[in-house]
């Protein structure tokens, strides 16, 4: 097949752009590369498949792999709504993977209008060229915080999620009803996975497992929210990867025009279990400074992934402590060396 990743040069549309490889698929990565995180992790990821970063410094030039001759990017913005048909047209893409967004939740109540030019508009596009070029699937990502409060454990994707707390949730939940229209009006298949905190190695600086370990690194303070009351379904990238996959090669039945998934490990951890961890594999302890609740964060998640598991053959294997390993193995190795 051939498919479009978008957010390629981010950590999880780096994955799944290097298993879409390997597979035997033609891909195009799509990405903006902005400045939300350091730019430079996004042209390392890059030029793990192949993109040297003087060729795609410029927007809208197409750039090939010196590493996979089924691999080439595009330096795009979702919003520029004149090169994305243009780019859909050329290239006459089977599968969508939309993984571009605008991220963060605390990011979001500074800057909201990033979300919806990326989040909204964005999306728009895509749906857009999806139903002029006939695009056989779509597969986007939403995100767990579309759950906001919700106070029943574990999340089902049959809870109201009408009460986000964040814009970025609030465009996650507009995704997936956008999503529901053109399916209903136009016959796209699309699937949203609802990602359960993603970690692993090549994941973002702003994550807290990134924050953790360089900060404790690097013996800096860190700041624990809630005083360390919080928990989390933390999800290996790994395993998300690979079901990733699984839903890309796999055509969508009738009945499933319009899904809904959760992508997560099917546990809830304790945070400061998490920081200890880290701890253990760094061989120091963290010097933590406790905070208040965040505004906009919740207290727990927790994925009920039934339906991935009965659907794709889900099976979140990697447990807290090796995934925790391999990505501190990663960062010592790559990222701390080359700060």
């Amino acid at each position: 097949m051939k498919i479009l990743v978008t957010g390629a040069a981010g950590f999880i549309g780096y994955h799944v752009c290097h298993n879409c490889l390997i597979n035997g698929h033609d891909v195009v990565g799509l990405d903006n590369i902005n400045d939300y995180y350091n730019v430079e992790l996004k042209y390392d990821r890059l030029t793990q498949l192949g993109i040297e970063q003087k060729n795609v410094e410029s927007f809208g030039t197409i750039a090939t792999s010196s590493i996979y001759d089924n691999f080439k990017f595009i330096r795009l913005n979702l919003e520029d709504k004149d090169a994305l048909p243009g780019l859909f047209e050329n290239e006459q893409f089977d599968i969508v993977c939309n993984l571009a967004a605008q991220a963060g939740v605390r990011y979001s109540l500074e800057h909201p209008e990033a979300y919806i030019d990326s989040n909204i508009v964005g999306f728009l596009n895509i749906l857009e060229c999806s139903k002029k070029y006939t695009i056989k699937h779509l597969v986007y990502a939403s995100s767990s915080s579309v759950y906001g409060m919700n106070e029943k454990i574990p999340f089902e994707t049959s809870d109201n999620v009408d009460n986000p707390i964040s814009l970025y949730a609030a465009t996650k939940k507009s995704n997936e009803l956008m999503a529901y229209t053109y399916s209903h009006l136009y016959n796209i298949p699309t699937t949203g996975l609802r990602f359960f905190t993603v970690y692993g190695p090549w994941g973002r600086p702003d994550m807290a497992l990134f924050l953790f370990t360089q900060a404790i690194m690097q013996n800096k303070p860190i700041k624990v929210f809630n005083d360390g009351n919080l928990e989390r379904d933390f999800t290996y990238i790994e395993d998300v990867n690979n079901v990733i996959l699984e839903i890309l090669q796999k055509k969508p039945r009738e009945k499933d025009l319009y899904k809904i998934y959760n992508v997560g490990n099917n546990k809830s951890v304790k945070l400061l279990d998490f920081i200890e961890a880290i701890e253990e594999n760094l061989g120091a302890k963290a010097q933590k400074i406790l905070m208040p609740m965040q505004p906009g964060d919740v207290k727990k998640t927790w994925a009920n992934v039934d339906d991935l598991v009965k659907d794709y053959g889900y099976r979140p294997n990697t447990d807290i402590t090796e995934g925790v390993k391999k990505f501190v193995d990663w960062y010592k190795n790559h990222y701390f060396m080359n700060q």
